[in-house]
């Protein structure tokens, strides 16, 4: 699987955050794994663990996301994802228009591993509640660092201001998988 370099949005520098990266690990029948990588995580603001449950508004602190949109259709899947171990997702009509919960009967599973050097937070999404692909990806992080400064990490940028749900910014690819 590919490695992605996510950007910063221009408009919400970082502070120590030198660059990041995202990769979809593998895809199994029973799991999706997906990586992200944070060089210069020295002020990161990792939020505290609170145990595995859905929750809304993660995206106000460091928070991991995915878009998956299926060719030719308007909506998409939305998975927000904590490194307190705390999950979203939503499926929408069209962007941003739409907006239910997505059904999850079997939680995330999450862990976010510190360095000096680097940060690296794992997520591995429970394949059956996931979109069968094909699909275009979009991977994006809310990152916030000391002081309440938060940048904007995705695969482009369309706009003046951080929009992860525009689909032009869904630039990565899961193609159709092969039967074993």
């Amino acid at each position: 699987m590919q490695t992605h370099r996510l950007v910063c949005h221009p408009a919400t520098p970082p502070v120590a955050v030198r660059s990041m990266e995202a990769k979809i690990l593998s895809i199994t029948d029973s799991w999706m794994r997906v990586r992200w990588r944070i060089d210069g995580p020295g002020k990161l603001v990792v939020p505290r663990f609170a145990g595995r449950g859905r929750a809304d508004n993660l995206w106000e602190t460091t928070c991991f996301e995915m878009f998956v949109q299926q060719p030719g259709d308007t909506g998409y899947s939305e998975f927000n994802l904590s490194p307190s171990e705390r999950w979203a997702a939503y499926d929408f009509t069209a962007p941003r228009e739409g907006m239910s919960e997505r059904d999850f009967a079997r939680e995330p599973d999450c862990a976010m591993r510190m360095g000096q050097a680097m940060a690296i937070f794992d997520a591995a999404l429970p394949r059956s509640q996931m979109p069968e692909p094909p699909f275009a990806v979009g991977l994006a992080a809310v990152i916030e660092e000391e002081g309440g400064v938060k940048s904007y990490w995705s695969l482009c940028h369309n706009s003046e201001k951080p929009d992860f749900h525009d689909p032009a910014c869904f630039t990565a690819s899961l193609g159709r998988l092969r039967a074993a």
